[in-house]
């Protein structure tokens, strides 16, 4: 599963809620964030271990993928020797190379994730019911999604083309991989979202899912309303009151243009008013979720 959309829109959050939706139902789950990223772990309460799996909690399991390490791993599992392949990566030659083939940290990266969601993986582990990527902001998960088919065109032959194309075939695969986006109902996310639909379509890919994150409750009918407004005086507390009506009615707007501009369905997540968003917080959403997608 693909966790996408413009940043800051809360995908991480989103991904490590599907996370515990996932674990609830029995699957046992891998939240995998990609470049470094360490966000995940902080949210459990566990230390962050760059490009090592670690346990969140009993069934749900969290890694950061370091790109020099898949870079290493790949090259282990196609030399058959990993004192080579660590000579290898870690020569000047090797990450000039590299550097200069634009897209490399993006394959390698396609190519660790693909290897999580098998059922025998190629470079040993447990096998996951599920594997939630807590992809990168609209633009970059574009390119890592399109890496691998990318490659296969440049390659044509040779191990790189045979692996590119397993990855591309599985994360086209609707049995096998949903692309899922999370977008705060206001103008630009929405936008963002509705051509994100149109360039997964054009590369053949589809978006199953849409999550409007960070709704406003709407705790005022149209007749509080009105008699608010025309209050003498108004208090504080009641222009408060009222300019976050406003925020609420602003955002349905913006979610009702989301659903006329997409073909994919929409389940929407509630603004939760804690100044931290922890386990607690993150098994509320996870329940909203599931009561969203039935």
């Amino acid at each position: 599963m693909i966790v996408t959309g413009k940043g800051g829109t809360g995908k991480s959050t989103v991904a490590a809620a599907l996370g515990l939706a996932a674990l609830r139902q029995g699957k046992r789950a891998l939240l995998v964030e990609v470049a470094e990223q360490e966000r995940l772990a902080g949210m459990f309460g566990r230390r962050p271990a760059p490009g090592a799996e670690i346990t969140l909690e009993r069934g749900l399991h969290g890694l950061s993928i370091d790109p020099r390490r898949a870079a290493e791993e790949w090259l282990r599992h196609q030399l058959r020797s990993g004192a080579l392949a660590s000579v290898l990566g870690h020569s000047r030659v090797f990450q000039l190379l590299t550097a200069a083939a634009p897209g490399v940290n993006e394959l390698v990266t396609m190519g660790k994730i693909w290897d999580t969601a098998q059922l025998e993986r190629r470079t040993g582990g447990p096998s996951f019911d599920v594997v939630i990527l807590d992809a990168p902001a609209s633009g970059h998960g574009l390119a890592l999604l399109g890496a691998p088919a990318s490659y296969a065109r440049i390659a044509r032959v040779g191990p790189v083309a045979r692996q590119a194309e397993r990855i591309d075939a599985f994360t086209h695969d609707r049995s096998e991989t949903a692309v899922v986006a999370v977008a705060l109902p206001e103008e630009i996310p929405v936008t963002e979202t509705i051509e994100l639909e149109g360039w997964l379509e054009d590369e053949g890919f589809a978006l199953e899912l849409v999550i409007v994150n960070a709704l406003y409750p709407e705790r005022l009918d149209s007749e509080e309303t009105k008699r608010l407004e025309g209050a003498g005086g108004v208090h504080p507390a009641v222009a408060v009151a009222l300019g976050e009506h406003r925020r609420a009615v602003a955002q349905r707007e913006q979610a009702e243009r989301l659903a006329e501009g997409l073909s994919a369905p929409l389940a929407c997540l509630p603004f939760l008013f804690d100044p931290k968003l922890g386990r607690p917080q993150l098994g509320e959403l996870s329940e909203l979720l599931e009561e969203e997608l039935g």
